[in-house]
């Protein structure tokens, strides 16, 4: 979320900047302000009342050692209310510091200068196109297709084991599954990225950290009798090994990877474009992520596109790289670059990464600091990308390379598969 203190100093351009999100309550800006302004009078209230009242119970102590037994009884009973102005006041803080907190984590993170002004998928920038579309032969057909045909995903089954939204990797299918998640996470350990096992559930408190809850508890499976949450990305558990941690400047950057399945119940996604893989509510994913210093955060940011493009093009998949308008950009977001994959069976873009710079608007929740040469603590910056989202990987490689006799196995993944063609 973002800092109070902030908010109050640059009042304008906390304004300007959510309006390139178009954010629909900026009213919520001056209430933020004026509530801070009656907890900081609240506070020095407080702070006054109870330095008169530390200091009249010495008095008092040092009166009653020297016998002035009278003299301190005059002084507590002029000093009686105090204990009553002091909870009172205590009660009024907390409550400001509660309603403060419930409106400050209404305003997304603010977007970077970069971000354009924009409100739908369609005004997202795209910033660099690699390769030229495949040339599918005349009876191409279409990722859930080519599933049912050679037997490799049954999206049936997973309808009659648990619902729509959960497939069955059969045979070839499961194992190009295993091979990419393979793939992926050596290629992360190789570019220095630590891998980390992490839990599929989570509590309340780490889904708040990374932005999670309250924004998008709708979007999630929620496990209430233990009042855990499934993970919609390995983002939320790996970021929070960190919650309440106070990590050297010396060691960062830190980098992680990990992965696990992803859960997301996807409310109100219908239609034709979420057909077969395209939107799942379980999915496989590969997750970096990174904490930094916050000078060297959008260098990262830049790090990281180029490392998920490397994956991509070592795929052979022709690709584009898209700066999100303020519009479409996450809540918890100040840049994030998409990467999309060119179906040439479906003819469209299938967003298979985001690539996320999130500056403090997390560490604040998560209190993740540093602690420079100084030895004063601030906060770091956190970022992490998909590298890489299976389904959409999955449903590219079965389109793009598609054959007369078979689907090609991109000459990458042969290694991790054991088999170079799908037939």
């Amino acid at each position: 979320m973002l800092q109070v203190n902030y908010i109050r100093e640059n009042r304008e351009k906390v304004l300007e900047r959510l309006s390139i999100r178009n954010f629909k309550q900026p009213e919520l800006v001056d209430e933020i302000i004026k509530i801070d302004e009656d907890r900081r009078s609240t506070q020095t209230s407080l702070d006054n009342i109870s330095a008169e009242a530390n200091a009249a119970a010495k008095q008092i102590g040092d009166l009653m050692r020297t016998g002035k037994k009278e003299e301190a009884e005059a002084i507590k009973a002029q000093t009686a209310s105090h204990k009553e102005n002091i909870k009172n006041l205590s009660d009024k803080l907390n409550e400001l510091e509660t309603a403060q907190h419930n409106l400050i984590v209404q305003l997304p993170n603010l977007p970077y200068h970069l971000v354009k002004q924009g409100s739908t998928a369609e005004e997202n920038e795209v910033v660099l196109t690699h390769g030229e579309p495949v040339q599918l032969p005349s009876k191409a057909l279409p990722h859930w297709e080519l599933a049912a045909k050679y037997d490799i995903i049954d999206f049936e089954l997973g309808v009659k084991i648990t619902g729509a939204g959960f497939p069955v990797y059969k045979g070839k299918g499961a194992r190009l599954q295993r091979a990419l998640i393979n793939f992926f996470l050596d290629h992360a350990t190789a570019a220095g990225y630590k891998e980390m096992q992490v839990p599929h559930l989570v509590n309340a408190a780490s889904g708040f950290g990374t932005g999670q809850l309250p924004d998008k508890e709708g979007q999630m499976y929620h496990s209430t009798v233990d009042d855990l949450y499934l993970i919609p990305t390995a983002e939320v558990p790996v970021t929070n090994l960190y919650r309440d941690v106070i990590v050297k400047e010396e060691d960062l950057p830190i980098k992680n990877t990990a992965y696990t399945p992803c859960f997301r119940r996807e409310a109100g996604s219908y239609g034709a474009h979420v057909r077969g893989l395209n939107r799942l509510h379980q999915f496989d994913k590969v997750e970096v992520v990174q904490i930094t210093h916050p000078d060297k955060s959008y260098e990262t940011l830049e790090e990281m596109s180029q490392y998920v493009q490397s994956l991509l093009k070592e795929l052979g998949l022709h690709y584009r790289v898209l700066r999100l308008c303020g519009g479409d950009m996450g809540f918890t977001s100040a840049m994030t670059y998409d990467m999309e994959v060119w179906s040439a069976a479906q003819e469209r873009w299938l967003e298979v990464s985001s690539v996320s710079n999130f500056e403090t608007y997390q560490s604040n929740r998560l209190k993740l600091r540093f602690k420079g040469k100084e030895g004063k603590a601030q906060l770091a910056h956190s970022l992490n990308g998909s590298a890489l989202a299976l389904p959409r990987i999955v449903a590219s490689i079965l389109e793009n390379y598609q054959t007369e006799n078979g689907i090609k196995i991109p000459e990458a993944l042969v290694k991790y598969t054991g088999f170079d063609m799908i037939d």
